[in-house]
């Protein structure tokens, strides 16, 4: 078993395991139609309520997941980042997915940034991860552009195999980055 911390640390921000605290602002982002609109839907409480709480349970069993970001100076909630193995979902699984959603008034702050690259350095330091993967809609360019300053390149087009061909976000952008060894 590889000993993992239980936060990551960066200059501004704490990666860390969930807490109820983290329940009602993760809640409302999840809710909110902007935040939420390269995804099929919002979420209502219980389905926000029953993703954070799968988040915690994978970083129960892995030591590792999607963790709860939180704002050093503040003690706020800033929003999720983190790695998600991907076993068998799609054709180019397996494979380790890092993803992000943050609150709006986090956005354009470098937040993102910061965080997901302390989950890519704890992917390939601390996992000895090969590879990590990130994917979005085609329609997601802030997400696509946060790829491209995190050193992903893109490798390809797909079709979400959960969402229907014909819907608006089905058309996803892959993108992938490799450890330097």
């Amino acid at each position: 078993m590889i000993s993992v911390p239980d936060k990551i640390e960066t200059p501004r921000l704490l990666l860390r395991q969930w807490t109820p605290a983290d329940l009602a602002p993760f809640a409302a982002l999840n809710g909110d139609p902007e935040v939420m609109r390269f995804f099929p839907a919002p979420l209502t409480r219980e389905e926000s309520d029953t993703l954070a709480g799968r988040f915690r349970e994978g970083i129960d069993e892995r030591g590792w997941g999607f963790w709860a970001v939180e704002a050093k100076e503040s003690g706020e909630f800033v929003g999720c980042v983190g790695l998600h193995p991907q076993p068998d979902r799609f054709a180019f699984s397996p494979c380790t997915e890092i993803g992000w959603r943050l609150a709006k008034a986090f956005w354009h702050q470098g937040l993102a940034h910061e965080a997901a690259a302390a989950a890519l350095e704890f992917g390939f330091e601390t996992l000895a991860l090969g590879e990590v993967v990130s994917f979005t809609s085609v329609l997601n360019t802030p997400s696509e552009s946060l790829m491209k300053r995190l050193g992903m390149t893109r490798a390809g087009e797909f079709l979400h195999p959960a969402l229907p061909p014909d819907h608006r976000l089905a058309e996803h952008v892959l993108y992938r980055i490799v450890r330097n060894v």
